[in-house]
């Protein structure tokens, strides 16, 4: 058993036809997470619980029950609440709190019978494109060590592109999903916003968070998709069943808007990949059609003025009162200065600061306002082209992954790595990476990875046109 090869289909068949017992499953994927994360850094904890969560699974397993994620070894990001388990969010601020529940969509995975392996590192308050901003150490790229895996989901994908678990969750905001597996050669699904629960998931920007699954293939990300998605009426961003329950047809016309993905600053490499990606997608019997959505231009501007906004007000409960880091001053006012100074990094105080800036009096029309009121256009846009085409298509990523230190001094050139994704947030869309090829690099290949962008509700379309794209993509 190459457990790094191994999907989440395969080893439930292995599982169900008695082949393998859940106890091996797991011990195999320990193994290789406890040998791998020395050097990775993937997980921030691994937990001690591990072989009891496999007992529950074969029980499941012998009685008949066993759903298609019962014993299946999961990594989950760790701004996601486990009851028990810390839940650091990366962050020295959260260092030593544990949760008091479950998430939602840990309930619905712990129902189904799977295994949560630990923790994944991640971006502090999943604030970053390359799991550099964690508080307790950055995660390197299983294909190149020297190079980042993306973020802020990144310990999530590792995980997953080194056998360190067959499936994972990660939440993205404007891209720390689908980036971080462009980055590492996984498949990673960002679902319509409110498809997914967030209840028990810590906040970094509301309007755009969204948790989503990670897997070695479509399918992999797919069945971890349909077992965390639904309705949760603890959560007021959810969406009834009744409007995501849509019936999609086979996706036939794939639109690609030509003058955005050719933007300054594409790798050249990103595009021969793509437009050979696209080629391929013709061969499948896919129709490639230009169009022209000018409103993409604008979108990474608006999301870095929506998050920070955001961003200061979800970060406003951390002040070292209530739960948390907190350090003494000689006063109130000083103690939530030294607490939230020393307990947040730097890319979240810049975050902080942005957004107060752009939420102030003076300011809050001339940013805020206007980044509005672009956001519609942008969702409407979209809208509209959707009339015409089935799916987007995009690169991932404008470059294969960098080296680790290579942008964290320059934010705003790490801001630029989300051109692509963030439009997918923006508008509340689904979107999905797939592995695409490699970029040859002083004897290294890096993985890239091709965009896939449906209507909203239309998870099913990104599902039927990513196997599609695997079945042709010719590796």
């Amino acid at each position: 058993m190459d457990i790094k090869k191994l999907t989440i289909k395969e080893a439930h068949e292995l599982l169900t036809k008695k082949k393998m017992t859940v106890m091996d499953l797991v011990d195999a994927v320990l193994k290789e997470a406890n040998s791998a994360n020395k050097n990775l850094h993937a997980y921030l904890e691994i937990f001690d619980d591990t072989r009891a969560q496999a007992e529950i699974a074969q029980k499941m397993i012998d009685s008949g029950k066993a759903t298609l994620l019962t014993g299946i070894p999961l990594a989950i990001k760790d701004n996601i609440l486990i009851k028990g388990k810390i839940a650091s969010s990366a962050s020295k601020i959260l260092e030593n709190y544990r949760a008091s529940y479950d998430a939602t969509v840990i309930k619905k995975l712990r129902n189904a019978g799977a295994i949560f392996i630990g923790r994944a590192n991640m971006d502090e308050f999943a604030m970053g494109g390359s799991t550099e901003n964690s508080a307790f150490g950055v995660t390197k790229n299983p294909h190149d060590q020297t190079r980042v895996p993306g973020g802020s989901s990144g310990g999530s994908a590792v995980a997953v592109a080194a056998g360190m678990a067959l499936g994972a969750l990660g939440s993205d905001t404007g891209g720390s999903i689908r980036q971080p597996a462009s980055f590492c050669g996984v498949v990673g699904i960002k679902p319509t916003y409110g498809t997914v629960s967030r209840s028990g998931v810590m906040a970094m920007a509301s309007s755009l968070d969204q948790i989503g699954s990670f897997g070695k293939t479509v399918e992999d990300a797919e069945m971890i998709f349909d077992v965390i998605r639904g309705y949760d009426p603890m959560d007021s961003t959810s969406c009834p069943d009744v409007m995501t329950k849509i019936k999609t047809k086979k996706p036939k016309v794939i639109g690609v808007p030509v003058n955005f993905v050719r933007a300054k600053g594409v790798d050249p490499r990103v595009l021969k990949n793509f437009e050979a990606s696209l080629e391929k997608m013709k061969k499948a019997g896919y129709e490639i059609r230009e169009i022209s959505l000018p409103s993409l231009d604008y979108a990474l501007s608006v999301y870095y003025i929506l998050v920070p906004a955001e961003v200061s007000s979800n970060m406003a409960r951390f002040d070292g009162m209530r739960y948390g880091y907190h350090a003494n001053g000689t006063n109130l006012l000083e103690d939530y200065g030294l607490s939230r100074g020393e307990g947040f990094g730097r890319e979240v105080r810049r975050r902080i600061l942005l957004g107060t800036y752009v939420l102030s009096s003076g300011y809050y029309d001339a940013y805020y306002g206007r980044a509005c009121a672009l956001r519609e256009v942008l969702r409407n846009d979209l809208d509209k082209a959707f009339k015409e085409i089935d799916i987007l298509a995009t690169p991932t990523a404008p470059t294969p992954a960098y080296k680790i230190g290579e942008k964290i001094s320059d934010p705003l050139a790490m801001y630029l790595a989300d051109i692509f994704t963030v439009p997918v947030n923006i508008a509340g869309v689904p979107g999905i990476s797939i592995p695409s090829g490699f970029a040859e690099e002083k004897g290294v290949k890096l993985p890239l990875g091709i965009q896939f962008i449906a209507p909203h509700f239309s998870e099913d379309t990104l599902f039927k046109a990513g196997k599609d794209f695997e079945k042709v993509r010719g590796f």
